[in-house]
């Protein structure tokens, strides 16, 4: 498959393979201690048609039994199994929620018992953090030093809110992290080229970020139309809350630009499945 890689020389995404699934990490996370982490691609799993075929959504009108498993699936290629998985229920809040072992399976094999979450963190290990995509921006957070991470949804409205600070910050309240600890990722999701906003939506992004910044997050195309930079303003969002910039990983591939191999909502016109994004901490003894 032709990959169009949006910085091919140098992508800070890999792309892994483990039994006929396919999935995206980062070099850098692999190398922490006790951390497990992969984005889904569209392939490896058992969905067919618009949800062909790695689809993580119970609720865009696929078959609940492929979707299981495909959970099944990428979960043994990455390490975790669908009884360990906590996930989001998004509604495009800036809402995040420190989860437990007492939440495995939320999600997945039983109810969440909350709503309106676009973030979600933890310090408990077998716990493994779950959000999901079609061109909006999952944002990870570890750190290393107080064993805790964190995982969150980032499309306009998340970014315009910056829920990348607000993770930072509950990663701060509930486990006492440093920004300076943390590493951060922007995940895989539409890049700047193929993201047209209007107005509107520019406007609040000028009103809430710097003046300094508006160059590098708006490509002005004339009648009321932008381009939109959703990467580099969630770096910015990430900057704020005091994280370091070596230590901010890119994503280097766009869903949109890749619709053969990452679901995307323009591209198909909304008819699709969802990608994950999956974050946890291995057991202390593993």
């Amino acid at each position: 498959m032709n990959i169009k890689w949006k910085n091919p020389k140098q992508p800070h995404m890999q792309i892994r393979e483990k039994d006929g699934v396919t999935w995206l990490a980062y070099p850098a996370f692999e190398a922490l201690p006790g951390i497990l982490h992969g984005f889904s691609t569209r392939l490896g799993g058992v969905s067919q048609g618009i949800f062909s075929s790695m689809n993580l959504s119970f609720t865009r009108g696929d078959d609940p039994d492929a979707v299981m498993e495909n959970y099944r699936r990428i979960g043994q290629a990455i390490g975790f199994t669908p009884d360990q998985i906590v996930c989001s229920d998004q509604t495009h809040t800036v809402n995040v929620r420190r989860v437990t072992a007492k939440d495995r399976g939320r999600g997945i094999l039983r109810e969440r018992g909350y709503t309106d979450v676009d973030g979600l963190v933890t310090d408990e290990p077998d716990v493994v953090l779950a959000t999901f995509y079609a061109d909006c921006v999952p944002l990870f957070f570890v750190d290393p030093v107080k064993k805790a991470i964190g995982l969150s949804h980032s499309g306009w409205r998340g970014t315009v809110g910056k829920i990348g600070k607000v993770t930072v910050e509950k990663m701060t309240e509930e486990f006492g992290s440093d920004p300076a600890d943390l590493y951060a990722a922007v995940g895989p999701s539409i890049c700047q080229d193929c993201y047209e906003v209007s107005e509107d939506v520019a406007l609040q992004f000028k009103e809430k970020f710097a003046k300094e910044y508006h160059s590098r997050l708006l490509l002005e195309k004339g009648g009321g139309k932008y381009q939109l930079n959703l990467w580099e303003a969630n770096v910015c969002v990430f900057q704020e809350a005091g994280i370091k910039k070596e230590r901010i990983l890119m994503p280097g591939i766009c869903t949109c630009c890749n619709p053969d191999f990452l679901f995307s909502h323009r591209a198909s016109q909304g008819k699709r499945g969802n990608l994950a994004a999956f974050l946890g901490i291995h057991g202390r003894n593993a």
